[in-house]
């Protein structure tokens, strides 16, 4: 099987790449620049005839869509781009996929919801409530995909972070051992998502989904098609995980305090409760998910490796 992985110089791009070496299928990996060191295809996924192009010429079965619009602030002012981006993007992955009767497995957001207030975990049949560009836009692409008729796999998720690339854990890394004192929200909660973690879920999925082929495939759909949801285990504020970070790195001299949102004023209002509720997915698939902490602590140990 031929699977095709767009964004593959992001985070969870780098950690699919990573995950496929232990597979027999053939991966391509995408982006709309190449990365030093390795492999990548040059695609543009806002161009459907480009993506048409490739898929039919490499025989793809499977589209792996990391590519996104994740700058939440200025997604504000640069609306147009961002909705190209997070909903036009994936309708044309969906409408390709749609013609060779193959898969779509999107990422999309927590940021979908957030403008209800609720104290319970989310459940993948919650209505959007997007309180930003940002989180519009996916909630956008999340109906487009589900409008093109395509088989697919829409997994939600949050709080990305991995060795690669720009993220929350690498940035306070970084601050907790060239600052004596931060400030960091404790009235934000969800749930750390160890990108890693989601490439081994997605490569499940792929897996399941082989299994599922038959000789008149064309006829039948993946029945398990619809959105599922994945983090890690657990719940905490963005102060915790800071704290985590600081006790797992071995920065004990920064005196991290709690804060309010409103001392870091922000053009977009944040999910102040985001917790996604994973008895999907795991169901499904017999998924096992780690606890925050654990997957935390693995991640920090790999940057420390890469460093040495």
């Amino acid at each position: 099987m031929t699977i095709l992985v767009t964004g593959a110089n992001g985070q969870l791009g780098n950690e699919m790449r990573i995950v496929s070496q232990g597979s027999t299928d053939r991966y391509i990996f995408t982006d709309i620049v190449e990365a030093e060191g390795q492999e990548t295809t040059i695609l543009d996924i806002t161009n459907l005839d480009d993506i048409r192009s490739l898929v039919k010429a490499q025989d793809v079965q499977v589209i792996v869509n990391c590519a996104a619009y994740t700058n939440v602030d200025k997604a504000e002012t640069d609306q147009a781009l961002c909705e190209q981006l997070n909903a036009k993007a994936p309708e044309n992955l969906a409408l390709a996929m749609k013609e060779v009767g193959g898969l779509l497995i999107h990422i999309s957001t927590d940021y979908v919801f957030g403008g209800d207030p609720y104290n319970t975990p989310c459940h993948e049949d919650q209505k959007g409530t997007p309180t930003g560009v940002y989180g519009l836009t996916k909630l956008h692409g999340e109906q487009n995909i589900i409008q093109s008729g395509c088989d697919y796999i829409i997994i939600r998720t949050a709080w990305l972070y991995s060795e690669f690339g720009k993220n929350f854990v690498k940035t306070m890394l970084n601050l907790t051992a060239t600052r004596p004192q931060l400030k960091v929200v404790f009235d934000q909660v969800g749930t750390p998502t160890y990108a890693l973690d989601l490439a081994k879920a997605i490569f499940v999925i792929i897996e399941d989904y082989k299994q599922s082929l038959t000789a008149n495939r064309s006829t039948l759909n993946y029945s398990h098609s619809g959105i599922y949801h994945f983090s890690n285990e657990g719940v905490c504020s963005w102060y915790d995980f800071t704290k985590m970070i600081a006790e797992y790195s071995g920065q004990n001299s920064c005196d991290i305090q709690p804060c309010h949102s409103d001392e870091f004023p922000s053009p977009v209002t944040r999910p102040s409760y985001s917790v996604l509720d994973k008895s999907k997915i795991k169901a499904t698939y017999d998924i096992t998910v780690p606890y925050w902490t654990d997957s935390l602590r693995t991640c920090i140990n790999n940057i420390k490796k890469k460093t040495l």
